[in-house]
């Protein structure tokens, strides 16, 4: 795979596109002209409102078309119908990966945001509740006038009681994700993780050991949800529905990789252009420029945190 001019070692793994990889099963399949998810909360009714449609206009308080589990989407607005107790809209692939590339074009919304999160990420918690694995790519939601947070994360073996130990790296972009599509991907391997900004790298979680390191399948999902408790300024603004609809589109979806149930002989996608498995010169270069200029929290520099609790910060690569 030859690298794009004007890019930083671009790959493009379309062409590995795994069949039908997104179900519709308590999430939502997407068609080829990408989605939109929207959360609505109408005050009359007090009900929550998704949809997945070509533009935010064609959206309504009250959507003609509800969801049903098991549907797949058209080219066409549908939407889906939540109780307000529940808290989210989102996508999951079919199939269960152990290693693989996984990436999607993101346009986010402007102006108040605080409390809502877009996501990216993998995760097994369907298999192993309450003792799950993660890797993700967030958007924490802002206010006027301050520009996202790009927080990306790695845990293992989540405990189940809220003390789960997070990894997080956190970024200001160098652009305005709510002007255009920029593309965000997970690259997994067997030895390492690495995050992607428009074919970047801008962090890299390497294996230093079993303990701190995700090795179980995961699946592959896409949400927009409200987590105010905590995402915006440690909480401190909450979603403001005065400001709905919130709205994340997602486009351009990329997956190459080795499923759960892939024969041994299946090989992780490589990190590099040049297929070596490790990043190139470049690429390094360029994730150090990233971590310096716009990196804005590195969990393994917080002096509050317990390193005890994430030897990995310590140990040499």
């Amino acid at each position: 795979m030859q690298p794009i001019e004007g890019t930083c070692d671009h790959f493009d793994l379309s062409a590995k596109v795994a069949p039908r990889l997104i179900t519709p099963q308590s999430y939502t399949l997407f068609s080829d002209f990408g989605l939109v998810l929207h959360r609505v909360v109408t005050t009359d009714t007090m009900k929550e409102s998704y949809s997945m449609v070509k533009s935010t206009t064609q959206m309504g308080a009250n959507p003609a078309i509800a969801f049903k589990a098991q549907t797949q989407i058209p080219d066409y607005p549908v939407a889906m119908n939540e109780d307000r107790r529940l808290t989210g809209s989102g996508f999951k692939s079919v199939r269960p990966f152990r290693s693989g590339y996984f990436g999607a074009s993101i346009k986010l919304q402007p102006g108040y945001t605080a409390g809502v999160i877009t996501s990216l990420y993998l995760s097994n918690n369907e298999a192993h509740p309450g003792f799950h694995d993660e890797v993700d790519i967030e958007f924490l939601g802002t206010t006027f006038g301050k520009p996202y947070t790009l927080q990306t994360n790695v845990y293992i073996r989540g405990s189940g009681d809220g003390k789960i130990i997070g990894r997080e790296m956190k970024f200001h972009l160098w652009f305005d994700p709510t002007k255009d599509f920029h593309h965000y991907a997970i690259l997994w391997s067997p030895r390492e993780i690495i995050f992607f900004v428009d074919d970047v790298p801008i962090r890299r979680y390497p294996r230093k050991s079993d303990a701190t390191f995700p090795l179980r399948p995961m699946w592959l999902y896409g949400s927009i949800w409200d987590a105010s408790s905590w995402a915006t300024e440690d909480g401190k603004y909450k979603a403001d529905y005065r400001y709905q609809p919130f709205v994340a589109r997602y486009t351009n979806f990329k997956a190459s990789g080795c499923s759960a149930y892939s024969p041994a002989r299946c090989h992780p996608v490589s990190a590099s252009p040049n297929r070596s498995g490790r990043l190139s010169r470049q690429q390094y270069k360029a994730m150090r420029w990233v971590q310096r200029y716009h990196m804005v929290y590195n969990y393994c520099r917080d002096h509050k945190r317990d390193h005890r609790l994430t030897p990995e910060c310590w140990r040499s690569k």
